[in-house]
C-alpha cells in the first residue's frame, strides 16, 4: 500500500512537470495594431502582418508578451510625432480569423454611425512588428519566500 502511494505521487509530479515544460510553443501567427488616442479623432490601423517566431501559450492559445507588441507601435507612433497613443494588438493563429477582425475593427471605425474617426492605415513597409521572446518570469515561476526567510527579512533565493 505504501509503494503505491509513492508511486502515484511519482505520476502525478511527473505529469505536472511535463504540463508545465510544455507551456509555450513557437509558432507564426497573424497580427495587426490598433491605437487611438483620448485627444483627437484619429486612428490608426497597421496592415496584417505575418510573425514567424511569435511565442504561443499551448494550453489556452495566448500570445505571450502581448504587450510588448502594442509598446512596439507606441514607440513607432511616438518617432512620428502621436503624444499619447493607447496600441493594442489584435492576433490570430489562422489568416481567416485575423482577417476577420480586422474587418470588424475596420467597419467599426469607417462607419459614420459610431463617431467621425479618421482612419489612417499604417503600413507593413513603413512599420513591422518582431518577434518577442518570452520573460525569464513568465518561463519559470519565481520561488516563494519562506517563513525563515520572512522573519530574517531575506530575499528568497533562486
Amino acid at each position: 500500500m505504501e509503494k503505491r502511494k509513492y508511486l502515484l505521487l511519482f505520476v502525478m509530479l511527473l505529469g505536472l512537470s511535463i504540463s508545465s515544460m510544455a507551456q509555450d510553443k513557437k509558432t507564426a501567427v497573424y497580427m495587426f495594431g490598433f491605437s487611438a488616442s483620448f485627444n483627437d479623432s484619429i486612428v490608426y490601423l497597421t496592415d496584417i502582418q505575418k510573425v514567424e517566431d511569435a511565442w504561443v501559450e499551448s494550453k489556452n492559445g495566448f500570445l505571450v508578451n502581448r504587450d510588448d507588441y502594442s509598446y512596439q507601435l507606441q514607440n513607432y507612433l511616438k518617432q512620428k510625432g502621436e503624444q499619447t497613443p493607447t496600441c493594442v494588438t489584435f492576433y490570430a493563429l489562422k489568416q481567416n480569423d485575423i482577417h476577420k477582425k480586422y474587418e470588424n475593427l475596420k467597419k467599426k471605425y469607417t462607419n459614420k454611425k459610431h463617431g467621425d474617426f479618421l482612419v489612417s492605415y499604417i503600413k507593413a513597409e513603413d512599420f513591422m512588428f518582431t518577434a518577442v521572446t518570452p520573460d525569464e518570469i513568465y518561463t519559470q515561476e519565481p520561488k516563494k519566500e519562506s517563513k525563515k526567510d520572512k522573519k530574517k527579512g531575506k530575499e528568497p533565493t533562486p
